[in-house]
């Protein structure tokens, strides 16, 4: 009699432990929570879109995304919040969450899974895999990549065609007195290497502040800006009150190509269609 007790209290206290839960990711009544906008799209690619419950602010595309509820941005998102939609699974690219968060919602019994997010295109391969396996979703997986591969083909296609290589920089703004140049080891570097671009700014990784002196020296053919970088500079108009903007080549020859920033650096599904708009628009 004792012993069967004590077994039934086992039982009890492992129900009870701060565990946290394993959400059933076959099944179609798996209420997700996603955070980082590389993880949503690849997520909603795979077919689980109606899944999807709630998204954080970077997590623009599909644009249907922008109307679920918000969870906000990284270091600014609560467990609170999270907990309050009632999800079964958090799916979420590496640094989204405070640790903090993650531990509370662990304590919460909630799953949380998290992954790299890719800077290159067999990361985000891998990224498709890692999503697929876990979601049960392998078929469609293989035929994301396949999609991605064939959107890559059609980049070497037009590249083939075209005889140019022009020199351009990357520089991220986020108002007149935020202002940086990416270097190497970056998503620009990446990018601009798939739309075959002459990379200027070398020497140096990461990004860093950008410099009148740094930005005449490598006088780039052509300068790309997320739309949001340009717009926070009081549009194409605004560059101008950058130092040393006036007197580059691509400046002066109105050669500023802008777009959306999670379709040219999430290295998400629609990689490869990025890398060709970016050809285009330098060759174009």
């Amino acid at each position: 009699m004792i012993v069967r007790i004590l077994f039934v209290f086992s039982i009890l206290l492992a129900a009870c432990s701060p565990q946290a839960k394993e959400a059933n990711t076959g099944s179609s009544e798996t209420k997700i929570i996603t955070a980082g906008g590389t993880v949503t799209e690849v997520v909603h690619a795979l077919g689980f879109g109606d899944q999807i419950i709630a998204t954080d602010i970077t997590s623009t595309y599909p644009a249907s995304m922008q109307d679920l509820p918000s969870i906000g941005y990284r270091n600014q998102i609560k467990a609170e919040g999270i907990l309050a939609l009632g999800p079964d699974l958090v799916l979420m690219e590496e640094g989204c969450l405070s640790d903090d968060v993650v531990e509370q919602l662990k304590a919460a019994q909630i799953d949380i899974r998290s992954f790299a997010k890719p800077k290159r295109v067999q990361e985000t391969y891998t990224l498709i895999d890692e999503l697929g396996s876990f979601l049960d979703a392998e078929t469609q997986a293989n035929d994301l990549k396949e999609s991605i591969g064939a959107d890559l083909a059609k980049l070497e296609e037009y590249l083939q065609s075209q005889e140019s290589q022009p020199k351009g920089a990357f520089i991220m703004a986020r108002g007149p007195q935020t202002v940086f140049l990416a270097g190497e080891k970056t998503f620009a570097e990446e990018i601009f290497g798939l739309a075959k671009i002459n990379y200027a700014s070398t020497g140096f990784d990461d990004f860093v502040p950008l410099t009148p002196e740094a930005l005449v020296k490598i006088n780039p053919d052509y300068l790309v800006f997320f739309e949001s970088g340009v717009q926070s500079l009081g549009g194409e108009q605004g560059l101008a009150s950058i130092q040393g903007m006036t007197e580059i080549t691509a400046f002066k020859e109105g050669n500023i190509v802008a777009l959306d920033g999670n379709y040219l650096s999430g290295f998400g599904p629609r990689v490869g269609k990025a890398a060709l708009d970016l050809a285009k628009a330098v060759r174009e």
